[in-house]
């Protein structure tokens, strides 16, 4: 269970960090990136020669390095969620401490440090902090909250979760709208891979998450539920439910294109 991120709900997931090689491999092939679009940049500003004045060439020079080292990698890390060209082919992505994809904030600090910690110390500082942070992260990371994780590799295919029949009548007249997708899916976790945890650690995490889950959820399950059948039900509930709201949507929009590709003024449609 060290192996892990802990959501905004207090729950431990499964995620383990990307191993030192991959984010060394990763950070190499990102520098031949920025390497190659720099070398561009260079001589698109060279191909000007002495059609600018030397204050608009210092200002173009200062804007092409501001674009390379902190626009490019911004962009990239948040229009991919933390999968620039580098983690795509070593098989990482930078996630929140919580688990969740990062954002523009996070991108932005992280290509901010970078400036310091990469490119002026030649990535000394963040070589040495990444080696001594137990999940690998740079003096980015831990300023913006984020880390890399290994996204690469089989999955194990978690077992469907059947909703227990003696719940399903409470199940359907429960509340569970105020349920996080987070808590959610560190509860699916947990019940798909319940019968490989040590008893002790099961019945610990299922206590916990039932009694998260219960200040969620209204009216409370009947007494005396086990709580990895309440957690089962509420699951089992919320995907239906969900399911359910997708069908109609999907139902909604076919009629509503079917209205809109019809001839107006009750002009008839063509026959095929």
């Amino acid at each position: 269970m060290s192996d892990g991120i802990l959501t905004g709900e207090g729950v431990l997931l499964d995620a383990r960090p990307a191993s030192f090689a991959s984010r060394t491999l990763a950070a190499l092939l990102d520098l031949l990136v920025v390497g190659t679009v720099a070398i561009a940049i260079a001589l698109a500003l060279g191909s000007l020669g002495t059609d600018v004045s030397p204050s608009a060439g210092r200002a173009l020079l200062v804007t092409a390095l501001v674009t390379v080292i902190v626009v490019l990698p911004t962009s990239v890390e948040t229009l991919t969620r933390g999968r620039s060209l580098g983690k795509v082919a070593t098989g990482i992505r930078i996630v929140r401490d919580d688990g969740g994809p990062v954002r523009f904030r996070h991108a932005l600090v992280r290509a901010l440090t970078a400036v310091g910690e990469l490119w002026l110390t030649a990535g000394s500082v963040a070589l040495i902090t990444s080696l001594l942070n137990d999940k690998g992260k740079r003096v980015g990371d831990i300023v913006a909250g984020t880390y890399a994780v290994r996204v690469r590799g089989a999955q194990r295919v978690l077992p469907p979760v059947t909703m227990p029949h003696q719940l399903a009548g409470w199940a359907r007249t429960a509340d569970m709208r105020r349920l996080p997708d987070g808590l959610a899916l560190a509860t699916r976790q947990f019940l798909g891979r319940a019968q490989t945890l040590h008893p002790a650690s099961r019945a610990r995490l299922g206590d916990e998450l039932s009694g998260q889950i219960g200040r969620l959820v209204a009216p409370p399950p009947p007494p005396g539920t086990h709580p990895e059948m309440f957690l089962a039900a509420v699951l089992a509930e919320r995907r239906d439910r969900e399911f359910a709201a997708a069908s109609r949507a999907a139902l909604a929009a076919a009629t509503e294109a079917a209205l809109v590709q019809r001839l107006p003024h009750a002009i008839p449609d063509p026959v095929n």
